[in-house]
């Protein structure tokens, strides 16, 4: 399949087009009369229930009970689940894969953007142990990702925070606007998780789409998401031992600088760089849109790479692609307020003020695979605002939290609040009140913000603006 051809299928609501076929681009061979016997069996009889009526009758235990439980562990969900831990809140937090850190560690995003000093203290004990590592540089705010995982496995740890990693969050059990407990599924099978408060750090917001709360995702017009980027890694190597990965017949190889995607360079330590590259047009909350997107994802890494190799003559190798895609933005929780763009361009100042967003507007084009933005280079600066905590309470829930890139903002105020610094004091400031509710037996809307603002202050979070 070319890229031309693929790219219109790989729209929304088409991903299911791509998945048809194989690998290699080839039709699937038509199914066997057997396989079609097989697949007659299964189809309901007239007046028998449907498939999306089936019930299941596999029972769901509780299994695991908490103060706070945090879905997703990305930095975001780390944070929070470290700060309700020190606020001595019991805290579970549930991960889909084998480290935390989402897409910094697994997205293998290894640089921090934004502002690295006044994030708080949960930013400021990874800081120092990635310098105890020497994970970190000293000038730029880039770093060893692998060693990433390990020290965001042992912050959480020390602060005796229950770890449930390759555990996908799956439903919750509701009761009036109150989540009671999330449906998780790992090795042992479908186990329910009972809290006493929630808090979604998914990216997708998905605790809060299977509760029914509102949310909305990409832009009004058409719904398209800012776009997810690949990132992967090459070693330079002699000339000798450079030679091009992709055979001839396979994708559509990049032959002139014009027609790459946008590919930035990064460095990658000695003899290495990462590249990442701008992959448009996918739904990161369908599941067909998403695999299609890993699928487009990969082919382009090794059409870029191509390029690098055969017609600039880069002596490098492939090392390794990170194990997912880089997602911008998912789904976002309606919360008590949205953050606005124009929040963010008057510098904005609340008096529940939870967190500061520094970042330019960085909404890349969705609807294109070019080094393109949604607005001019003279519109994307905003001076420094604050993020109330207003933003963090879903509407429709009576307790559940949304922290990092889905808590509760139009699309163009997230493309700057989205950056791992950001969503590291969004998360924070979600897992102090959660923590608080606990503790004063009550819900976040019912805190006095003013409160939780002094803990989050005391904390070490910069929010003056």
């Amino acid at each position: 399949m070319r890229r031309r051809d693929f790219l219109p299928l790989a729209a929304l609501g088409a991903a299911a087009s791509v998945l048809g076929q194989d690998a290699g681009g080839q039709e699937p061979p038509h199914p066997d009369r057997s396989s079609r016997q097989a697949e007659d069996a299964h189809r309901p009889a007239d007046g028998a229930t449907s498939p999306s009526e089936v019930v299941y009758h596999t029972k769901v235990p509780v299994r695991y009970e908490a103060d706070v439980a945090v879905i997703g562990g990305g930095i975001a969900g780390v944070a929070a689940a470290c700060a309700a831990a020190r606020s001595g809140a019991r805290v579970v937090l549930v991960e889909r894969f084998a480290v935390t850190g989402g897409d910094l560690t697994s997205g293998g995003v290894a640089n921090f953007c934004g502002q690295l000093t006044g994030q708080g203290e949960v930013f400021d004990a990874i800081l120092a142990d990635l310098r105890a590592f020497g994970a970190i540089e000293a000038k730029r705010p880039v770093f060893h990702y692998e060693l990433l995982a390990v020290v965001l496995q042992e912050l959480l740890l020390r602060r005796q925070v229950k770890l449930l990693l390759h555990t996908r969050f799956v439903d919750v059990r509701l009761d009036r606007g109150r989540i009671t407990e999330a449906i998780v599924c790992g090795k042992s099978g479908p186990e329910a998780l009972r809290a006493k408060q929630f808090i979604d750090c998914t990216g997708e917001a998905d605790v809060a789409r299977r509760a029914g709360f509102a949310t909305v995702k990409g832009r009004p017009e058409d719904g398209l998401q800012l776009p997810m980027s690949m990132m992967y890694f090459v070693r330079h190597v002699e000339p000798d031992d450079a030679r091009p990965h992709l055979p001839e017949g396979w994708f559509e190889p990049v032959r002139r600088k014009e027609d790459l995607p946008m590919t930035s360079i990064w460095p990658d330590g000695p003899r290495s760089n990462a590249l990442k590259v701008k992959i448009p047009r996918f739904d990161a909350t369908d599941t067909e849109s998403l695999t299609a997107a890993e699928i487009q994802a990969r082919r382009r890494m090794l059409e870029v790479l191509d390029y690098y190799q055969r017609v600039e003559k880069r002596p490098w190798r492939l090392d390794h692609g990170a194990p997912i895609i880089g997602i911008r933005e998912g789904a976002r929780i309606v919360g008590d307020y949205v953050l606005t763009v124009d929040d963010l361009r008057a510098g904005r100042a609340f008096d529940d003020a939870i967190a500061r967003g520094v970042f330019y507007l960085d909404g890349h084009k969705p609807d294109d695979d070019k080094r393109t933005y949604i607005l001019s280079h003279a519109e994307m600066q905003v001076p420094p605002y604050q993020i109330p905590y207003r933003s963090l309470i879903a509407r429709d829930g009576n307790n559940l939290l949304g922290a990092g890139r889905c808590f509760s903002a139009d699309q163009l105020a997230l493309s700057s609040a989205r950056v791992s610094t950001t969503c590291s004091m969004l998360g924070q400031a979600a897992g102090i009140a959660a923590a608080l509710c606990v503790e004063r037996g009550c819900d976040p809307r019912q805190l006095d913000p003013a409160e939780v603002r002094r803990i989050v202050e005391s904390r070490g979070a910069e929010l003056a603006v």
